[in-house]
This record gives C-alpha cells, structure tokens and sequence, in this order.
C-alpha cells in the first residue's frame, strides 16, 4: 500500500509540476489565434525539435513498440528507429519547410487553411479538416488506453484501468484550457529532454541488475533465439517497409506536427531541426525497444491487459524509480494528448465552424464565441474518445497503426498540391477520397456489410502481394490526384500561384 502511494504520488507530482509550466505559459499568451496555435511563430531549433519529438512520445512508443518487441523481436526498431526516422526527415524538409514559407507569406494556421485558399474551395477545407478529425479519435484514445494500462501495471491493479484512462482525460482538458502552443512547446521540451534521460538510465539500471548487455542478450539468445536473427515471422521485408512508410507519411499529416511545420522562427531553425530528427530518434526508441526484448530473454511476466516496460521495471527496480520512468511516460502521453486537441481546436473553429457560420450568413469572427466552441470541442472530443478507449478491443499498436495509415492517405494529394501547379481541385478531391475510401474499407468492414445486406458475399485482401493496403492506398491517392487532375480543368476561384514561394522570401 506504501508503494502504491508512493508510486502515484510521484505521477500526480510530476502532472502539477506540468501543469504549473502551462500556467506560466498562458500568462505570456496573447489572446491572437496565431499566438494561441502557433507560438506566434517564434519556435526555436531547442524547442521545435523537442516538442515534435515529445509530441511523437505516446503509448504508441513507451508501451506498444516494446510490448511488439517482447513478443516479435527487435526488429522493429528498424522500423520505428531508422527507416522511420529517415523518410520523416526527408518529408519534413520537401513538405515541411515549402509549408513553412506558404504559411509565412499568408499566414495559415491549419492545412485545410492552405489547401482551401490554394484550390478556391470550401468544401476542400472542409473535407481535409473532417478526416484529420476523424484520425485523430483512435490516436487520442491511444494515449487514454496507455495511461490506463500504465496505471494498472504500476499499481498491480490496485488502481483500475479507468481511473488512470479517466485521469489523463481530466489532465489534457485542463490544459489544453489553460495553455496554448507556447506552453505545449515548453513542457514538451522538459518532458522529452526528461523521458529520454530516463529511458537510458532504466537500461542501466536493468542491465546492471542482470549482469550487462552480454547476459541479458544471451538470455534472449537461449529462451528466444529467432530474435536475434534478421527477417522471418512477422517482420517480413513487405512489413518492414510498409509500417515505416505508412508511419513516416502519417506522422507528417498528423495534426499536431503538420501545425509545427508552421511554427518554426525562421529557416534555419526547420533546417536544423529535421537534421537532427533521426539521430534523436534512434536514441530513444533502440532503448525502448530493447528493454522490450531483454525482457522477454529474462523471462518477465506481464499481466494480462498491462505492458512489458512497467513489468520489466517493476521486477529489477526501485519502486519510485519505476513510478518516475512510469511519470515520465505519463507525460509523454499527456505531450501527444495536449498537442492532438490544441490542433485539433483550431481544425474545429477555423475549417469546421467559421465555414458553417459563413453558411448560415453570419460570417463575422467572434473570438469569444469561437474560444467557447473550441473548449466545448475538447471536452466532447476527449469524452467520446475515454469512453471509447474503455471497450476498444484492440492492442496498443493496431490503434496506433490504424491511425497512422490513416492519415498517411493525405501526405501524396498534399505533396502534389505544394509542388505541381497542375493540381487540380477535382484531383484533389478524387485523392483525398478514394485514397479514404479505399483505405476504410480494408480497415472496418463496411465493404462486406453492404454486400451482406445486398446477398452478395465480398472480402478484401488484407495485404496485396505482401503490401499493406495503408501503403496501396496511398498510391492510389497519388494515382488518382494526376489522373483526374490532366483530365479537368482548374476551377476559377483556384489560385495556382498561391505557393509560388522561395528560400529567398524568409532570409
């Protein structure tokens, strides 16, 4: 019982000391939405590169990543670790840095912002903000799951799955009250500089435990010897290929980090950044990922329904260091969960409810009025999704790969969009959608619903010639964006020159 009020002490502790760096925040925050969003455009190399980086630390990467090692291998660090954090640098420098000097001459704050203005339509921003939206829910209610598994794993279910989902959900709607991007970015830095300190320091600690890496990767090699050898089982070059793509192009599109690209302070703050991303990268998750294979080399029970990491900490460390590495994972998810509604906000008031306000004809922008929609947005986006996070069946990273590939359908249309002239609104429609469709039938069974209510039987391969259908849909997207594109004629309201911008505009 000690333990136990130690161990959620030291959490609760480390939410206050988070939640006192936001208050700060806001006390520096004007009330302009650029400010509010965006830091007013002012982030430093320091600050971007690690409040991206914490906004990337969910229970995707301290919980799902390890519990795959555990049970496949340390393969997919391979994945998460380099080809991941390869490809994002690259599409953060071809995507990234033209969306930071379009949103520099024109001030956008949202990509429905960019693409609607570009492509003279409404209905594009729209279309662009409701699926970001939609993704969104499953990766929110990923950090809600991970928190409370995290909870329950920490205590050994003395504390319930619900109060540690229901916890993180009262936390991030607070913050997110309080705090705008300046206090997001602060404590994102803290929080990653932190997890990554401490995920090193576990190593040490359970290695140290256990009598060196040597021992603990001998163990792996007598009780699981398949881990330690490249390809086979789940880890197929098609799979490997086809989760850092899909990965690597949704994490561009997500929400929060899309809204980064906006908020660099100048040119050679985007340029550093993205140099250094993979290297900060791979020294998070070859620690992670590895403390998730060294565990299943040293025979680490994990409870049903808990994660590997707090299992492993449990058993060769301290208490309160275990309840410290399980604060600091807490945070990383309250990192993710506080940037995914702050944008997830400005997609709400900015491309949801000012087009229907303009709809209705009454386009004048009550600041008052649209910071009352965006807090009530959030407590019902970060309700709907606790409440769906406590009968979601699935695991850790297949709520987090649904996600991802989901997103990633839009990186190809909007790549296309910043670089081809010849992109029409037509072909960006045709892409967006049927990349969509062609993705949400694979994922959820409509498909095969509607051919049962018609008395047709159809089903859907699963992966084509070993290929996930995330990464063919995000070449169909492609496909039909130039198709369509060559084959109509762009719509009068489109301004084609709206990106005509260069590196010589921002020195």
């Amino acid at each position: 019982m000690a333990d136990t009020a130690l161990q959620l002490g030291i959490v609760g502790a480390y939410m206050l000391v988070a939640l006192a760096v936001g208050v700060v925040a806001y006390r520096l925050t004007d009330r302009s939405a650029e400010d509010y969003y965006l830091a007013s455009r002012t982030l430093g190399t320091v600050v971007l590169l690690f409040t991206t980086f914490a906004t990337l630390l969910s229970a995707f990467t301290f919980f799902g990543g390890p519990n795959l090692a555990f049970s496949a291998g340390p393969e997919w660090i391979l994945v998460m670790g380099l080809m991941d954090g390869v490809i994002f640098a690259v599409l953060w420098y071809v995507l990234g840095y033209k969306q930071w000097l379009v949103g520099k001459r024109h001030g956008y704050v949202t990509l429905g912002e960019m693409l609607g203005d570009r492509f003279g339509s409404t209905g594009l921003r729209v279309l662009v903000a409701g699926v970001s939206l939609v993704w969104l829910f499953p990766y929110v209610m990923l950090q809600q799951k991970g928190a409370g598994q995290a909870i329950v794993g920490l205590t050994g279910g003395a504390v319930p799955f619900w109060v540690g989902a229901g916890g993180i959900t009262l936390f991030m709607i607070l913050y997110v009250a309080v705090s705008g991007m300046r206090g997001v970015a602060w404590t994102d830095t803290l929080q990653g500089i932190f997890m990554l300190s401490l995920v090193w320091v576990a190593v040490a600690w359970v290695l140290s435990a256990v009598g060196g890496a040597g021992a603990a990767t001998a163990a792996v090699g007598e009780t699981q010897p398949e881990f330690l050898s490249l390809g086979g089982g789940l880890y197929t070059r098609q799979y490997v290929v086809s989760t850092a793509v899909s990965i690597a192009f949704g994490v561009t599109m997500f929400p929060q980090i899309n809204q980064r690209f906006f908020a660099a302070g100048s040119k050679k703050v985007l340029k550093r950044t993205f140099a250094l991303w993979p290297v900060l990268v791979l020294l998070l998750f070859v620690p992670a990922f590895m403390l998730g294979t060294w565990a299943a080399g040293l025979g680490v029970t994990v409870p049903q329904g808990s994660n590997v990491v707090p299992a492993l900490l449990s058993e060769y460390t301290p208490a309160w260091f275990a309840a410290l590495v399980i604060a600091g994972a807490m945070a990383a998810m309250m990192s993710s969960s506080d940037s995914m509604l702050l944008s997830g906000s400005s997609y709400l008031t900015r491309d949801l409810y000012r087009p229907l306000k303009r709809t209705l004809g009454t386009a004048d922008t009550d600041a008052d009025r649209e910071s009352l929609v965006a807090r009530a947005g959030v407590v019902a986006f970060a309700s709907l999704s606790f409440v769906a996070s406590l009968y979601s069946p699935g695991t850790l990273v297949q709520i987090g790969d649904t996600a991802f590939s989901g997103f990633a359908q839009l990186t190809l249309p909007v790549a296309l969009a910043l670089y081809w002239q010849g992109t029409t609104r037509y072909g960006m429609y045709a892409g967006v959608v049927g990349s969509q469709l062609f993705y949400v039938a694979h994922v959820f069974p409509i498909v095969a619903t509607v051919g049962g209510l018609l008395g047709v039987s159809v089903s859907l391969p699963a992966a084509y010639l070993g290929w996930t259908p995330g990464v063919v849909g995000i070449l169909l997207g492609a496909l039909l964006t130039v198709g369509v594109s060559l084959a109509t004629s762009p719509a009068p309201t489109e301004d084609r020159s709206a990106y005509d911008v260069t590196g010589a505009e921002a020195d």
